[in-house]
């Protein structure tokens, strides 16, 4: 299969998130291949007349051939996302780049530190974890957002604390008046003494902001976390998505197909980082 040439997928349904945030589900065209990806690849999604963008996948595969992208209008491309209804058309190549180690941390701990949309690209992992829940020992969950209405798949929360052995923690940086927040306040580094979790054996996942992950990575490393057991996931500037065209190259690295799923220790105190 080409991956350079673009697949057609049906737009099958929308679903809003946040008032900016809509997850949209996709299915290829007939005739095509089903799609085939792991929890923490990504697409290129495009538009003709818009450009294309790296999307992670903010579901695990279904049975039925669908899958889910959840996009934040931000730019060009995004806001063009926006306008489309079912039945539409969007063209997708991949997928691409690495993915969370769903197989390797099996047996141990898990805890899983989001930061705005940096939800999106976890939450494959979280609900795949809950359909093998037996695979895998606590689950730490702590997500962070500007403000509550940010906080994505909120209509879920309830049934990912009602998983066996999992906790959810989470935080705001502000609440605007009007809005009601009975939860935490404060950066999401602010709920690691709140978690009861062995820090000897857990494996760790975690997206956001850079900053956000260079603080996350750090405090948790001086709590005795080990970096080879920290997983950060990155998108940015990926174009061709093959490693070819150089535009998402770090160091020796290429964010396309060397990640974007990296552990800590892989980046730290690469050029071109915060982490």
């Amino acid at each position: 299969m080409n991956l350079q040439l673009p697949k057609e997928a049906l737009l099958v349904a929308t679903k809003n998130r946040t008032p900016d945030t809509r997850s949209f589900t996709l299915r290829l065209r007939d005739g095509q291949e089903r799609l085939d990806f792991r929890p923490g690849q990504f697409n290129m999604l495009g538009l003709p007349g818009f450009g294309e963008a790296p999307i992670t996948f903010s579901a695990p595969p279904q049975q039925d051939g669908t899958f889910e992208h959840t996009v934040r209008a931000v730019g060009r491309l995004t806001k063009g996302l926006m306008k489309l209804k079912p039945g539409d058309t969007i063209h997708v190549r991949g997928p691409f780049g690495t993915a969370w180690p769903l197989d390797q941390v099996k047996g141990k701990d898990i805890l899983v530190v989001a930061g705005g949309v940096g939800m999106v690209p976890l939450r494959p992992f979280i609900l795949e974890a809950f359909r093998r829940r037996s695979d895998y020992g606590k689950i730490v969950i702590l997500f962070g957002a500007r403000t509550p209405g940010e906080l994505v798949f909120r209509e879920e929360f309830d049934s990912w604390r009602s998983q066996a052995q999992t906790t959810l923690l989470l935080t705001v940086d502000e609440v605007p008046p009007g809005e009601e927040w009975k939860g935490h306040t404060g950066v999401v580094t602010g709920l690691f003494a709140e978690t009861d979790i062995d820090p000897g054996t857990a494996a760790v996942l975690t997206c956001g902001p850079e900053i956000m992950m260079r603080f996350v990575a750090r405090g948790l490393i001086l709590r005795r976390f080990s970096p080879a057991r920290i997983h950060v996931s990155l998108e940015r500037r990926m174009r061709c998505g093959t490693g070819h065209c150089g535009h998402c190259q770090l160091g020796p690295k290429f964010i396309c197909k060397d990640g974007p799923v990296f552990r800590y220790e892989e980046l730290s105190g690469l050029p071109d980082t915060l982490l």
